[in-house]
Formats: structure tokens, C-alpha cells, sequence
């Protein structure tokens, strides 16, 4: 929201510079993004002037040479192209020096051979209106010659650009700022612009007919006043100077008193033209299945049962809470005018706006939930505005269906209990003064104060807690004590699985990976690209964008996304590493499942090249589960791997294994990225990656490890060749191999394969296994391990394997 500080200062005005207000606000909890600057600079050379004469320009039909008295001694030659330039006029000048809004410094000139000793301004040049008419003509109003422009029209003022929270709608509104300011400040506070209503209550007699046929839920107030006699045509300068230094564009003075009225209370309005309400009836429903309705942007807006619409004869005119219809709109001929200010569902209003894809000051402001007393607070200005700029009659009395809201809230503070939360004394005077600025009402109670809660703050102030939050950000966050909460025995230990997954990141860090975070949301093409179209996802009913319409099920998008982005960037070598949720949709249709997952990836060169190797050794399928047993021993976590016939989709067949735990369970998958899948990222060489269900495996984790003495035994080893078939894997047969070893037996790898068609066979391979044994209570003879080298070779024999002579 933009808050122009001219007009700010009409019912506040702090003896502070512009930034330190917006610093003040800032630290009261009313977030000021930026300060810009609306208008013009050098204010001193923008002054009032008089026409004394306007004549032809010799060498220029469409120019005019003026004498203008800007209350000097001689008046100044001004060289004019604007057609409706008098003699006689009062108006708006810029002497040499000034500076325009986009920055341009005035200077004298020369037009086609005659000096001009600055300019005759129009509207648009000092920013309050967007079109170029002419200049612009003042009224007299006692205006001389020489007064500071300042002084007649606001031509340049500071911007506030707020950021209002979703839950102070009351912020919305100029007023509502003034009134933090007024708190924050101790700036003494003017009265509201509604405190005085020239409108009366009572029925409208037979001029229009409204009726509420929604849910009152939906509709919780809806009022409406008749205004005949109405004069449209461009509003005031002020009023059209305070429009466009708050975002808005002046249109008519119908039109601009209800965007002047929004802004300075927060409460929408919409005005109808009478004579085109078809059967004088305005009915407030929800619209029927595809009805449609013509908006004021010209576009056909096609609704559901659940929105709301207001209707005439003839169907609907306007979306509730959104926009207004073009049918009903006013028009440069409209003499008669019904101003609805109503209050609708937030809720209803941000999913109607959020479906139709349009968003309005209006429904930015509903959507926060105003409260009904709102309502009658911007007819009570808009009426008075529309009497004096419109010259308008108010028809008596007032439609006014649902009125006020509930009764006001009384909430009790406890001074114990402030100074309990806050860990610092405030005096219970100090608060009722920081509530009493705040509008809050607020009675002597026998342990603090009895607090009731005005209307606008309904929705947001609802316990003792925000009572305390209210007083704790006026009174200062930053002054109040650092201290510890009581803890009541609580403990600050984390959880067993917390400081597994904390140890995991760690893991990882110490072997070099760099920790990223990616985003829960991802785009349906992601799962193509990852050739897992097929597999279920989580979709969002309202994606922030259609970027973002999914649940991610897999790390591995975000992991290759981010190695693409650093090799695009003069990376050589990416090692990366992924902790976090991913969510799989649930066999029952309730809520997904949220599985704590891990996943690596890394690419380029794992070893650089040195002298006594020139080559880098470049990361493959066994880099990454050289990462992968890092990260799961470290843990104490059992687990092997297993090639897989059917691997994922997106990893390379070959060179793909499942990742299992307690002997037989997939946790996981572990292997290098496809070359095609790599290629959709622009990804070239070798991608090696992994990723395991953290959760599922830090259930296998030891989490007492029990330690043996070191034996001072010596080992046996030996070297064993069996040839088994290629379907067998490696990690079978070693499983075999310690299952007949034990106890004896005490390791067992695999130190090189060999294939050779002619002397082990085709289809077969020759796994050569180095195997050790160990007793701890004595050294090992040969009559010891020969037994278990027999048990060792028969349990091969079960898997198809001999000895290899």
C-alpha cells in the first residue's frame, strides 16, 4: 500500500524526518518496504501566476507567448503551446531551476526565436493526472500572484510503501495508518473522517429495492445510499494530486470519491448508475452454474455456484467483493447514483478472485476480512465528498441489511502475566495509555485491565496473548531484556532421530558436498523428463503457478538442477547433497506420505590429477557409493547393495543398484543418471547419484554399538578364485561366503573379476575373493580354517560356483 505523506499529515503529523517515521513504523510491527518520492523537486520555483497577456507566436500557429505575473517586479515572458491559454487565467508556473517529476531541470529557453522564461503547467506535468488537455486553470479562491505552488495543490510529497499483514485489513486504509502512527509517535491524532454523517437512517422511499438472498455468512452487511442530481466531471486537483501519489488514476469525481474514500478507510465502495439498474431491484445471490458477467475491464467473466454476484433485472452486474459489471457503471450522462458499501466473506472473495484469476483493490482488501461497522464509516465520507464535489442531493435515509457485527470483546490483562511473557515489568499505566492510542477501551480491573476490543481489530485480537503482543510492539521488542523462558522441566536434548539426521548432514559435509535446498513444489514436466511419468504425485488444487503444481517425489530434479546451473557457471566439479521431505500420495486418499529422504549427487572428478596419476578420476557409479557407505557407516547403519535387472527409470541400465537394509529391504536407489535424462539438464559425462529413505533406514541403525577387545591374535588369510555365473552378483556371493565362514571368519572382498569365454566359460566370471580368519582366544592353525574353507566351498557349490584351479 502507498501512503502519500501529505496526506498522512492531515491527521497525524509527526515532527519526524521521512525516514525515521518509516523506521519507527518498521519497528512497531507496520513493515515499510521502501520511501519513494511523488511529484516535483525545487519546490521554491513552482509558484502561482497570472495571465496578463497571451498572444501569437510570430514563427508558430500552435504557440503562444504569454506575460505572466508570478509576483515579481516585471512579469515573465512564457512561450505557451497548450490551445486553451488565456488572458486572465490563474495558474500553476514553473520557473527556471524547477525540476519535473522524472527529473528534467527547467532551464530559460529559446522557441523558434522567442525567449521563455519557464512554463505554464498542466496537470499531468505535475503529476497529479495522467492525460494532457491543456493547462491547468486554478480558481481564484484569494490566490495571488507569487504564492508557492505548495501551498494550493500538494505537487510533491514522500511515499510510504507499506506491506500490511494479512491480519491488520485496518492498515489498509490511510486513517488506519495514522492511527499506528498516532501510537507509535504519541503525534496527537485527528478526529476519523466519518465522525460526522450528513446521511440519516431510515428506509429510501421507493427509489430502489434491495434484497439479500446469500447466506448472511456470506453477506454479513450490505448498505447502499441514493444520490440524485449528481454533476459528473473531473474532480479537484487535491483530490485527483493524493489519487495518483497513492497508486491510483483520477477518472471522474463519481468514480475517484470512492477510490479517494477506499484508501482513506479501507472499506471498498462501488457506485451504480440508478437509471441503469434494470427494474430499480439490486439482488445480492450466488450465481448459477456458468453464468456470466461483463466486468469494468471489459472482460466476460464466467462464475460458479459459489461465488457471489449482484444482480438486476436483467441478470448479474457486478462480482461481489471483486469488480463491478460495465453494464451498471457510470457514465459521463448519469445524473443519479447508488453508492453500495457493503462487507463480504474473506474467504469467499479470495477464492472467487483467486479462480477467476483477478485481483482488485477491492478483493485485496475483502479478502482480509474488513468487519461490517466499516461499511457505514465510508458512506458517512463518501456522502459528505459527493455533496461537496458533486453537488449531489442525498436522497433521505439509508438500505442497510445485516448491521453491525457481533458486540465487542472484553479481554481481561493480567499484569502478571505481561510481565510473565514479555520477561520484563511494564506498568499497567504504560499499557493502558499504549491501548488507549490504539482505540481500545479499557477499564481498572483488581489484577490489570478490563480491554475491549474496538470493531476493526475483531478479527485479530482475540486473547490475552495479542492484548500483550499489542503493548510489547508499541512500548519497544528491541528495549525488552534478553531472558530465558521458564521451562518447567522441559529439555532442550534432541531426539534420537533428530541427531541421526543431523549426523547424516555432517557425514555428507565432511566429505566434501555442498548442502542445497530445493523447493516441495516442482512442474509436472519434471516427472517426464525423469521418465516417471507414470508414477503417482501429490497435485495442487492452487499451484502458486503452473511451475509449481506438484509435490515433488523424488530430490533429484532439484539436485540436477542446481549441478546445471553451477557447470553453467564455470563449475568443473559439483558434489551435492539433498535432506528433506518428499511426498508420495497415500494408498487410503487421505494425506500423503512424507518420507525424511537423502540424496547425492556428484559429477567431474572425484580425485584431481597429479603427478604420479595425470589423469582425474572421474565420478562413477562406485564414487557415489564410495558417499554412500561413508554416510551409512558413520551412521552404523548395516546395508549392501544389490544390482537391479528392472533399475529406475532415469538411471543407466548396468550401472544401477537398489540400496537394502536388513539383509533383503529397498530403502533406496544408487547409480549413474542416464545419458538422456542427464541431457535435459545440459549435463555432460557421467552423473552419479543416490538417494535412500532416511527414515527407513535410520530404523536399522545401531544405536549402542558394542565394542570387542582388540585381540593380539594374528590373522590367516588366503586368496580364493571361484567362477560363478554372470547373474549371480558379487554381494551375494560374499553374503554366502560369511554366512558358512562364521565365526571364524572375519573378512571377506572381492579384489578383482575376470572374464575370459575360453578358460572360465561363457557366460561365467571369476571373482577373486581375499578372505581373513581370527580367533580371539588363540592362533589359528591350518587343521583350524581347513573346515571352514570346506564349508566356505561347499556353500558356493549351493550357488553354482567352483573353485577355480
Amino acid at each position: 500500500m502507498r501512503v502519500p505523506l501529505e496526506w498522512l499529515y492531515e491527521y497525524c503529523r509527526p515532527d519526524l524526518d521521512t525516514q525515521v517515521l518509516a523506521e519507527g513504523l518498521a519497528m512497531t510491527g507496520t513493515e515499510v518496504e521502501r520511501v519513494e518520492r511523488h511529484g516535483v523537486d525545487a519546490l521554491e520555483n513552482f509558484v502561482v501566476g497570472r495571465v496578463i497577456e497571451a498572444g501569437r507566436h510570430p514563427d508558430a500557429d500552435r504557440l503562444s507567448v504569454c506575460l505572466v505575473d508570478i509576483g515579481t517586479d516585471t512579469p515573465s515572458q512564457i512561450v505557451c503551446g497548450a490551445p486553451n491559454v488565456e488572458q486572465g487565467q490563474t495558474v500553476a508556473v514553473a520557473k527556471p531551476g524547477a525540476v519535473m517529476g522524472d527529473g528534467t531541470k527547467l532551464g530559460k529557453a529559446r522557441l523558434r526565436g522567442v525567449e521563455s522564461d519557464g512554463m505554464i503547467l498542466a496537470a499531468d506535468e505535475l503529476e497529479i493526472d495522467t492525460e494532457h488537455v491543456g493547462i491547468m486553470v486554478l480558481e481564484e479562491n484569494g490566490l495571488r500572484p507569487g504564492m508557492p505552488l505548495q501551498e494550493v495543490l500538494p505537487i510533491a510529497t514522500d511515499v510510504l510503501v507499506v506491506e500490511v499483514t494479512p491480519n491488520r485489513p485496518d492498515c489498509l486504509g490511510i486513517y488506519g495508518i495514522a492511527r499506528e502512527v498516532h501510537a507509535a509517535t504519541q503525534t496527537p491524532l485527528q478526529p476519523p473522517p466519518w465522525s460526522q454523517d450528513p446521511g440519516s437512517e431510515g428506509e429510501i422511499e421507493d427509489r430502489i429495492t434491495i434484497a439479500v438472498e446469500c447466506p448472511r455468512e456470506l453477506c454479513p452487511r450490505f448498505t447502499a445510499r441514493v444520490f440524485e442530481d449528481v454533476k459528473l466531471g473531473p474532480s479537484p486537483p487535491w483530490l485527483k494530486a493524493r489519487l495518483m501519489a497513492a497508486g491510483q488514476r483520477p477518472i471522474s469525481n463519481v468514480v475517484d470519491i470512492t477510490n479517494y474514500v477506499m484508501l482513506l478507510t479501507g472499506q471498498p465502495l462501488h457506485a451504480f448508475d440508478c437509471d441503469r439498474i434494470a427494474g430499480a431491484r439490486l439482488t445480492v445471490r450466488t450465481a448459477r452454474p456458468g453464468e456470466q458477467v461483463q466486468t469494468l475491464d471489459g472482460q466476460t467473466r464466467t462464475l460458479d455456484e459459489q461465488m457471489v454476484l449482484i444482480a438486476d433485472a436483467d441478470g448479474p452486474t457486478s462480482i461481489a467483493g471483486v469488480m463491478g459489471g460495465a453494464r451498471s457503471e457510470v457514465e459521463p450522462d448519469t445524473t443519479r447514483v447508488l453508492l453500495e458499501v457493503a462487507n463480504w466473506d474473506g474467504a469467499n472473495i479470495h477464492r472467487t478472485s483467486l479462480r477467476l484469476g483477478l485481483r482488485s483493490e477491492a478483493s485485496t482488501r475483502f479478502e482480509k476480512q474488513l468487519q461490517p461497522e466499516q461499511a457505514l464509516e465510508a458512506q458517512a465520507v463518501a456522502t459528505r465528498l459527493m455533496i461537496e464535489l458533486c453537488g449531489a442531493r442525498l436522497v433521505p435515509g439509508t438500505i442497510d441489511i445485516g448491521g453491525p457485527g457481533p458486540a465487542p470483546r472484553t479481554i481481561r490483562l493480567r499484569d502478571a502475566r505481561v510481565n510473565s511473557l514479555l520477561g520484563a515489568p511494564i506498568d499497567r499505566e504504560r499499557s493502558q495509555r499504549i491501548l488507549g492510542a490504539l482505540e481500545f477501551a479499557t477499564a481498572q480491573a483488581q489484577d490489570g485491565l478490563d480491554v475491549t476490543v474496538p470493531s476493526f481489530r475483531r478479527a485479530d485480537v482475540t486473547r490475552e496473548a495479542d492484548l500483550i503482543e499489542e503493548v510489547a510492539r508499541l512500548d519497544g521488542l528491541q528495549r525488552l531484556p534478553a531472558t530465558l523462558p521458564s521451562r518447567h522441566g522441559a529439555c532442550g536434548r534432541l531426539t534420537d532421530k533428530q541427531q541421526l539426521r543431523r549426523r547424516a548432514a555432517d557425514a555428507l559435509t565432511a566429505q566434501g558436498l555442498h548442502e542445497i535446498v530445493g523447493w516441495s513444489f516442482v512442474a509436472p514436466e519434471l516427472s517426464e523428463r525423469l521418465r516417471i511419468a507414470d508414477r503417482p504425485a501429490v497435485e495442487l488444487e492452487n499451484p502458486m503457478s503452473a511451475e509449481q503444481a506438484q509435490l515433488r517425489t523424488t530430490l533429484l530434479g532439484s539436485l540436477l538442477d542446481v549441478a546445471r546451473r553451477n557447470l553453467a557457471r564455470g563449475a568443473d566439479t559439483v558434489r551435492l547433497f539433498e535432506a528433506g521431505a518428499v511426498y508420495l500420495p497415500s494408498a487410503d486418499g487421505g494425506l500423503p506420505d512424507e518420507p525424511y529422504t537423502v540424496a547425492a549427487l556428484t559429477i567431474g572428478s572425484v580425485r584431481p590429477p597429479s603427478w604420479r596419476d595425470p589423469q582425474p578420476r572421474v565420478a562413477d557409479f562406485f564414487a557415489a557409493k564410495g558417499v554412500l557407505g561413508g554416510l551409512l557407516d558413520t551412521l552404523r547403519i548395516p546395508w549392501s547393495v544389490e544390482s537391479q535387472t528392472t533399475p529406475e527409470p532415469f538411471l543407466h541400465p548396468g550401472r544401477a543398484a537398489a540400496i537394502l537394509i536388513d539383509g533383503d529391504r529397498k530403502v533406496g536407489w544408487l547409480g549413474e543418471v542416464h545419458p538422456q535424462v542427464a541431457a535435459r539438464w545440459d549435463l555432460r559425462g557421467t552423473v552419479a547419484a543416490f538417494e535412500i529413505d532416511f527414515d527407513a533406514a535410520a530404523g536399522a541403525a545401531i544405536a549402542t554399538p558394542l565394542y570387542e577387545d582388540v585381540t593380539s591374535f594374528p590373522e590367516v588369510r588366503e586368496d580364493l578364485a571361484v567362477i560363478v555365473g554372470e547373474q549371480v552378483s558379487a554381494a551375494r556371493v560374499l553374503s554366502v561366503v560369511r554366512e558358512a565362514g562364521a565365526p571364524l571368519l572375519e573378512h571377506a572382498e572381492v579384489f578383482d573379476v575376470y572374464r575370459d569365454p575360453e578358460r572360465v566359460g561363457e557366460g561365467n566370471v571369476s571373482l577373486a575373493l581375499r578372505l581373513s580368519y581370527r580367533a580371539s582366544d588363540r592362533t589359528l592353525t591350518d587343521e583350524d580354517v581347513a573346515p571352514v574353507r570346506e564349508r566356505i566351498v561347499a556353500a558356493l557349490g549351493e550357488l553354482g560356483g567352483e573353485l577355480r584351479g
